[in-house]
C-alpha cells in the first residue's frame, strides 16, 4: 500500500517571484520534493507533470537523477503517453512517438529509475472508435516491447474508458495502472477485471478546489481495489484523480496530506483500530445480540 500523486502541482510560492520569466527548474524541484517528503508521500515526482516526447532521452534521465538526489523517497519519472501526445496534429503520430519514448525509458532504467509512469490524459476516443483503439494499442506495444529493469505504469485520466474493454489495457505488459475514478467512475469496471498480479493506483481524491476529501471514501477505494482478483493491499496505491496544478499551493498540499492519511489508515490490519480512526458513521458494526429475558416464573398457587 502506497501513496502517490498523478499529474502536476502548482508552482510553490516564492519560486517564480524572483524577476525571472520562468521558475528556476532546480529551485522549484527542490522546494516541491522537500514538501512532499515532509508530507510523507511514498512515491513522488517533481510536480512538473509529464515530460514531453521531444525532450532528449539523456536530458530526461539527467533530470530524474537530480530529482532522486534531492528526495528521501523513491522518485518516479512521468512521460507523456504516445497516444495523447500524438493527437495534437504534429508531424509525429503515436507510433513514432512510442519508438522515441522507448529510448527514454531505456535511458531512465540505465540511470537507476525504478518507476516510469506513462501519462495518457486524452484517450477517451479509444472507448468509442475502433480505429483509435487500435492506434492506442499499437503505440503502447511499440513503447513497451523488450523493456526490462523498470516498473512501467500506465496512467489513464480524464473520463470513463471502460467501453474500450479490459483487453485494450491488460493485454499490454504494464506492471500497474492508475485510473481516474472521479471524472471516470465507470473505470471501477476495469479495475474489477484487472489481473490480480497487476498493481492498481486508485485516483479517488477529487482534484477540484472544494471537491470531496473524505478519508473514509479513500480508505474504501483502497480496500475495494485490493479485494478485486485477490490483488491485496501490497499491489494498491492511492492518489488524486488528476492534475492539481490549478489549485492554490496550500490546497494542493492539503489534498496530498489527505491521501497520505488515508493510505496509512487503509494499511491498518486491525479492524478495531481502523474503525477508531474513521468517522463512526462510515463503519458498519455488527448488531449486539440481545440477552434472552429469563422466563417468567409461574404464579404460586394460593393457599386454600
Amino acid at each position: 500500500m502506497f501513496s502517490t500523486l498523478l499529474g502536476a502541482l502548482p508552482v510553490p510560492p516564492g519560486v517564480a517571484e524572483r524577476g525571472d520569466e520562468a521558475p528556476r527548474a532546480d529551485e522549484g524541484m527542490r522546494a516541491v520534493l522537500a514538501e512532499l517528503d515532509g508530507i510523507g508521500l511514498e512515491l513522488v515526482t517533481t510536480g512538473a507533470g509529464s515530460s514531453r516526447p521531444d525532450v532528449p532521452a539523456s536530458e530526461v534521465a539527467d533530470g530524474w537523477a537530480r530529482a532522486a538526489a534531492l528526495s528521501a523517497s523513491p522518485v518516479k519519472q512521468v512521460l507523456a503517453g504516445p497516444y495523447s501526445a500524438g493527437r495534437d496534429g504534429g508531424p509525429s503520430g503515436p507510433a513514432e512517438i512510442a519508438e522515441s519514448l522507448r529510448e527514454t525509458i531505456v535511458a531512465l532504467a540505465e540511470a537507476g529509475c525504478p518507476f516510469v509512469e506513462i501519462d495518457e490524459p486524452d484517450a477517451l476516443a479509444i472507448a468509442v472508435v475502433d480505429g483509435e483503439r487500435r492506434r492506442f494499442v499499437d503505440a503502447h506495444r511499440r513503447l513497451t516491447d523488450g523493456i526490462t529493469g523498470v516498473h512501467l505504469s500506465l496512467a489513464l485520466t480524464g473520463g470513463n474508458l471502460d467501453a474500450a474493454g479490459p483487453a485494450t489495457f491488460f493485454d499490454l505488459p504494464y506492471a500497474s495502472y492508475a485510473f481516474d475514478l472521479i471524472a471516470g467512475p465507470d473505470n471501477w469496471r476495469l479495475i474489477a477485471a484487472a489481473p490480480g498480479d497487476r498493481g492498481i493506483v486508485a485516483g479517488a481524491l477529487d482534484p477540484r478546489d472544494g471537491g470531496d476529501e473524505t478519508r473514509e471514501l479513500l480508505v474504501w477505494a483502497a480496500g475495494y481495489a485490493a479485494s478485486t482478483s485477490g490483488r491485496g493491499l501490497e499491489r494498491v496505491g492511492l492518489a488524486n484523480a488528476s492534475s492539481l496544478a490549478a489549485l492554490p499551493w496550500d490546497v494542493a498540499l492539503r489534498k496530498l496530506r489527505r491521501i497520505v492519511e488515508a493510505t496509512r489508515i487503509a494499511g491498518v490490519e486491525s479492524p478495531r483500530e481502523m474503525a477508531a480512526l474513521l468517522d463512526p458513521r462510515a463503519v458498519i458494526r455488527p448488531a449486539r445480540a440481545r440477552r434472552p429475558r429469563p422466563a417468567a416464573r409461574p404464579a404460586e398457587p394460593e393457599a386454600g
